[in-house]
Formats: structure tokens, C-alpha cells, sequence
């Protein structure tokens, strides 16, 4: 008699994967295929860079920034692997499909999807803020955004039997930030995370979904954000410190790999103890 998950997912029990027996090969992600949404720049572009450094061919994902081209160039040239970039607007649900589409025909598979394209609340307290269009434009491209990306990506995953899907959350899902007043932001990304959670259970049959949760990281999405703030959220940190996008990848590396085979359903947060008090 075969069982079944109580969600309906499968028999019991699934088989076990079949792992490299050296702690560095099961990290290696040669002959697999990474693509990462909101990779022109900031933390797509250093987790794509480390996915090629460990052996994966790349799609890179840019929408206003075409840079992202020479950049592939650059990855490619300098990694051995195979790197193209493609624009898309992750909030055109038509776009985010074809994108997905093509890219697994390009490269003949789709191993490992980052969910990683978004943008921060600028506008203040809510309450202050005149009309919805910045609301609307937060919430399409990091919540939406990311529902179009999995979804699309879901389909081949569950086609090929296998993948790995990590979505970039945040630690404001988990806490709400101070000084700065952001609650589209926050609410955005506390709906990623259980929405990825959500899917682990969804596609336990087929694929794997995560989370990483960065904390205040040196990128140019905070740009916008005055010394004084700043100042205060080091006090916040009990690093003491903003984070370097390179001291994330490993994160991402770790999920996307074989050594994370039996982790799913899970958030890494990273950033430097914010949440541990």
C-alpha cells in the first residue's frame, strides 16, 4: 500500500538524493542553471557572480539598468560558464513567463531560481502619503513580482522533478524598522516569507523554497537614506555595521546547492544580530 503526505503531495517515503561524498563538491553547483531576477546590481548581482564562480551558467535579469548585458560578459569571460542577460519587468506577468521560457530553452534547464528583484518604501508614513501609486508600485514588484516569478518557475520545476527556488526577503519581515516609517515594505516582505513557506509544502514532491532575510546592507536601494538614520540603525546592529552584499552569497550558495538537499520551508537571516535582541 503506498501513503501519502497529508497534504496530498505524494508517496511515502521519497527517495534519498544521491550526494557527492566531499564536503565542497556537495557546494558546487557545476552543470546546473541559476537564474536571478534584479541581477544588475547589489545582491542579484554578487549572488549571480558567486553562482557562476561555483560552476552554474547564469541568467541575469535586469529591467532599467542595460548594463546588465556587459555584465554577463564579464561573468562569463571571467568564470568559464555560460552568462546571458534578459530584460523584464517582473511585475508584467506575460513578461516574467516568456523570460522563464526562454531562459530554460536557452540553457536547456532550470535548476536554481532567486526571486530577488525589488525596491524600498521611500514615501514615509503611510498616512501622509497622497494617493496609492507608491503603495501599488512597492507591493507589484516585491510581493507580485515575486508570485509571477515562482509561478512560472513552479511549472518547470514540477515538469523537470527537481530546483531549487529562494526568494530575497528581508528582516523586515520579521521586525518593524526604525527610524525610518515603511510598513508597505514590511508588510511586502512578511508576505514573502509565508508565501515561500507556503510553497515548501506546496512543491515538496518537486522542488525546494527558502528564504534568505537580509539586514541593512550596502547597497544602492538605500541610497536615498541620510547619515543621521544610518547612524542610528548602527546603533541598532549589534555588529555595529551595515553588511557587505558579499557577505551574503553564501547564504544564497548554500540553498541553492546540494548541500541543502533536506532544507526547505526555511529563512537565513543575515544581518548582523538586528533580530536577536
Amino acid at each position: 500500500m503506498a501513503f501519502t503526505h497529508a497534504t496530498g503531495l505524494g508517496p511515502l517515503p521519497t527517495p534519498q538524493p544521491k550526494l557527492a561524498e566531499h564536503v565542497l563538491d556537495l557546494f558546487s553547483l557545476k552543470g546546473k542553471v541559476a537564474s536571478v531576477t534584479g541581477s544588475s546590481s547589489g545582491i542579484g548581482y554578487d549572488v549571480a557572480y558567486a553562482f557562476a564562480q561555483a560552476g552554474a551558467d547564469v541568467a541575469i535579469w535586469y529591467n532599467g539598468n542595460p548594463s546588465a548585458i556587459q555584465k554577463a560578459e564579464k561573468i562569463a569571460k571571467e568564470c568559464g560558464v555560460k552568462c546571458k542577460a534578459y530584460k523584464c519587468a517582473v511585475t508584467d506577468s506575460k513578461e516574467v513567463e516568456a523570460t522563464i521560457k526562454q531562459i530554460y530553452e536557452d540553457f536547456g534547464g532550470l535548476d536554481i531560481q532567486v526571486a530577488n528583484a525589488g525596491i524600498p518604501w521611500t514615501a514615509g508614513p503611510m498616512v501622509d502619503v497622497e494617493g496609492d501609486e507608491h503603495w501599488d508600485k512597492v507591493i507589484n514588484i516585491d510581493l507580485n513580482g515575486a508570485y509571477y516569478t515562482a509561478k512560472y518557475t513552479g511549472q518547470i520545476f514540477k515538469k523537470q522533478g527537481h530546483g531549487s527556488l529562494i526568494f530575497t526577503a528581508s528582516m523586515s519581515g520579521h521586525i518593524v524598522n526604525i527610524p525610518q516609517m515603511q510598513a508597505c515594505y514590511n508588510a511586502a516582505k512578511a508576505g514573502v516569507l509565508h508565501f515561500s513557506r507556503s510553497l515548501a509544502v506546496e512543491w515538496a514532491g518537486f522542488g525546494r523554497v527558502n528564504t534568505v532575510s537580509p539586514g541593512y546592507m550596502l547597497t544602492e536601494i538605500s541610497n536615498f537614506v541620510p547619515n543621521e538614520t544610518k547612524e542610528k540603525w548602527w546603533k541598532l546592529i549589534p555588529m555595529g555595521r551595515e553588511g557587505s552584499t558579499k557577505e551574503l552569497v553564501g547564504a544564497y550558495l548554500y540553498l541553492a546547492s546540494d548541500a541543502s538537499t533536506y532544507t526547505t520551508g526555511a529563512d537565513i537571516i543575515v544581518d548582523g544580530g538586528y533580530c536577536a535582541p
